[in-house]
């Protein structure tokens, strides 16, 4: 089976768990299409729910029994009216089974049969939707079509045709929770069950006709028996709707951890701004899942890892990591990885220090990373009074134990970092630096409260970053305090309507940008040559030519630019040269004249700008800028429009941000006006987005408090009224 999202699914309010819960929390299931052929998909449903601990009953007319149940004819004909009915039915029958699910009023249907939206077909999208609408005017929900099913092992709910992967034991305590759009792939991450990962559920939604991942999730972060979200993540028509329930899931202190696929950029070659082409489809997904609180796994293998760590670990303490290996080479490894993440591995406190130091043997090493040696064999207390001692330190949210080999030596030993982490209100990570991935004592950390497990060093510390970064980001601001000036939306409404094109020129551009307070360089359009001199003289030496058209919007690629240039001699030459080069980039453009502006001094370059998403409406960028930004690509992208804390996180976010800092003869930038730049220019995304595609100031120069932008774009949705306000 292939799974998509339903093409464009009707906007709704977000199911909540109450609504889902004769899904989620069945008593009594019927399987339509129930068989005796040993491989149907009925066959397999009825097998999987051998030890369901409800009531299950079995729909086929064929048969009067199967194996030691009845069999009845339909729906109509239950001794009951059941909570979910699971369908194992062709897509003819699908319609049908609807109507009859609502007709006795069944709170939820799980719909098997593919064929519908997923093919492509106008019929059968249209089919698809007609389900949908019955399903929902007769109050049942939909899981499907085109689904796989889901599972809750707690109650041995296991919904669905293929081979469930089944855990030892229930989970003991609140677990894990997997949503995924595609079926085959949460039932794959579902199988780490095998291995003793503690799951609690796995649900999947195919083609999201009625219920989708945005319900999943917020009705998992309404579970008190669920510790965290794993989310797997392909891609919905209003996207929006995940950002609300992943609102639900922070005020539950939920942690929704996603991995998206699917990350091309097919939007962004279209762009016709730097600001479009870094601000591609990705980087808005991610802008996105910021704003809602979700964390972003980058790889399908690191999704469990770090969901099952977030749900174990709680607030981090401390931001020091303690490393406690008995091995050097181990402890190294942990130190290498440590540093590109940023994880910091502090120095323990004089306490674990004098501890330390008394009980780890002269060829060991007594600091952070700490190599206890391989003498905790002969000596297991020297273990446990290093493990605590670190723990205790308040320097330490987390402390992180390699495990060299698999052997049941380890068992104890994750047991005993379980103990002293839930006395601290700490965490404990083990890595499991073994090949043998399931060897002894695997199981076991993945059992632990308060131990989380991984096989990979380098996502053990991505992991550790991610939750000290969800602990320390500012929550956006629910409606940020405008900052641009009254009446900006107005007046930049009212400029926009003379726009005679769907790029404006630069000084048009710059116009509206001034209108909600940024700061712009001042210019003076020429005809000719000599009235460029006089303008050159006015201005004051050096200045800067630039000719005005709006069919050249990338002005230094068509060689229509000069700078700095000294005299009116210059000036004449330059004028001659732009225009000529004008003509051969377009050689039947309009063209205005020649903008003369002062050369502004020296600064660092920042691009800021917007752009209007198809799925999440307005976004703003910003990034180092000049002529190498699409080179860089040192760029951070947030939903418009942003407060202050967000504006200075986006700033803080850039590879380069140490250069805004002061570099070599370069004066600090002054971060609370180039704050302020990047909020005026959110909200103007934000207030015309209906109108305004991009908006690309590039480049923003900043030295000190000067701060000034020298260059503007602004492109236009030609069909658009230009007032949105």
């Amino acid at each position: 089976m292939t799974e998509h999202p339903d093409p464009a699914p009707a906007r709704r309010a977000l199911y909540r768990r109450a609504d889902l819960l004769p899904l989620l929390e069945p008593r009594s299931i019927a399987v339509i299409g129930a068989s005796a052929r040993a491989g149907a998909f009925g066959e397999r449903t009825v097998a999987n729910l051998a030890d369901f601990t409800g009531r299950l009953h079995l729909v086929n007319p064929r048969y009067d029994r199967l194996g030691e149940r009845p069999c009845h004819a339909s729906i109509a004909a239950l001794p009951e009216v059941p909570d979910l009915v699971v369908a194992a039915t062709p897509m003819e029958a699908a319609l049908q089974v609807v109507r009859d699910c609502a007709a006795a009023e069944v709170g939820a249907l799980v719909l098997y049969a593919a064929g519908f939206a997923e093919t492509g077909r106008p019929d059968r999208i249209a089919l698809q939707a007609q389900l949908a609408a019955e399903a929902r005017a007769g109050g049942v929900r939909l899981l499907g079509p085109n689904c796989i099913g889901l599972t809750d092992y707690a109650r041995r709910a296991e919904i669905s045709f293929v081979a469930i992967p089944r855990p030892a034991a229930p989970p003991a305590r609140p677990a894990l929770g997997i949503v995924s759009q595609s079926g085959n792939l949460g039932f794959a991450l579902a199988q780490a069950v095998e291995a003793g990962a503690q799951i609690g559920r796995v649900l999947t939604c195919g083609n999201s006709g009625d219920i989708d991942v945005a319900d999943l999730v917020a009705a998992l972060a309404e579970d008190p028996n669920c510790s965290a979200i794993a989310l797997l993540f392909e891609g919905m028509a209003e996207p929006q709707r995940l950002i609300e329930a992943a609102g639900i899931a922070r005020r539950n202190n939920k942690p929704v951890v996603v991995h998206k696929l699917g990350t091309g950029e097919q939007g962004a070659q279209a762009a016709m701004s730097h600001t479009g082409s870094l601000a591609g489809a990705q980087e808005v997904y991610r802008a996105a899942f910021s704003r809602a609180g979700m964390v972003l796994c980058e790889s399908y293998e690191g999704l469990l890892e770090l969901a099952s760590f977030l749900g174990k670990a709680g607030t981090p303490k401390a931001p020091g990591v303690a490393v406690l290996s008995t091995s050097g080479g181990a402890a190294i490894m942990a130190a290498d990885r440590a540093e590109p993440h940023g994880v910091p591995l502090p120095q323990p406190g004089p306490e674990a220090q004098a501890v330390l130091a008394a009980r780890i043997p002269e060829f060991g090493s007594a600091r952070n990373p700490c190599d206890v040696t391989a003498q905790v064999l002969t000596d297991p207390g020297s273990l446990r009074d290093c493990m605590a001692a670190l723990l205790a330190d308040p320097a330490y949210g987390a402390l992180l134990l390699p495990n060299g080999f698999a052997y049941d030596v380890a068992t104890p030993r994750f047991r005993l970092l379980d103990e002293l982490a839930a006395r601290h209100g700490k965490v404990g990570c083990v890595v499991w630096t073994s090949q043998w991935l399931e060897g002894p004592g695997a199981r076991e950390a993945e059992a632990t409260e308060r131990v989380a497990l991984f096989r990979s060093m380098d996502r053990c510390m991505a992991a550790i970053a991610a939750w000290q970064a969800r602990a320390s980001a500012p929550l956006p601001e629910e409606t940020p305090a405008r900052l641009s000036p009254p009446g900006a939306r107005e007046e930049a409404a009212r400029l926009l309507a003379q726009a005679r094109g769907s790029v404006l020129t630069e000084r048009e551009a710059k116009a509206v940008l001034a209108a909600y307070g940024v700061p712009v360089v001042q210019e003076v359009l020429a005809t000719d040559a000599e009235a460029a001199v006089r303008a050159a003289e006015a201005t004051g030496y050096p200045v800067v030519l630039k000719v005005e058209s709006p069919a050249l919007p990338h002005k230094t690629e068509a060689g229509v630019i000069r700078l700095d240039l000294p005299d009116a001699a210059a000036v004449r030459a330059a004028f001659a040269e732009v225009m000529a080069n004008a003509g051969r980039a377009a050689p039947d453009a309009p063209v205005n004249g020649v903008l003369v502006q002062p050369m502004v001094p020296r600064g660092i370059e920042i691009v800021v700008g917007a752009r209007r998403d198809p799925l999440f409406g307005p976004t703003v960028l910003v990034g180092l800028g000049g002529v190498l930004v699409e080179l860089l690509r040192d760029s951070a992208v947030a939903l418009a429009p942003v407060g202050a804390a967000e504006a200075r996180a986006m700033l803080d976010r850039l590879k380069g941000a140490p250069l805004l800092s002061g570099f070599r003869n370069l004066p600090a930038a002054d971060l609370d006006t180039l704050v302020g730049i990047v909020r005026r220019v959110s909200e103007l995304a934000a207030d015309h987005a209906g109108h305004i595609t991009e908006i690309d100031v590039n480049p923003v120069i900043c030295a000190g408090t000067r701060q000034i932008a020298v260059d503007a774009l602004i492109s236009l949705d030609a069909e658009a009224p230009a007032s949105d306000g």
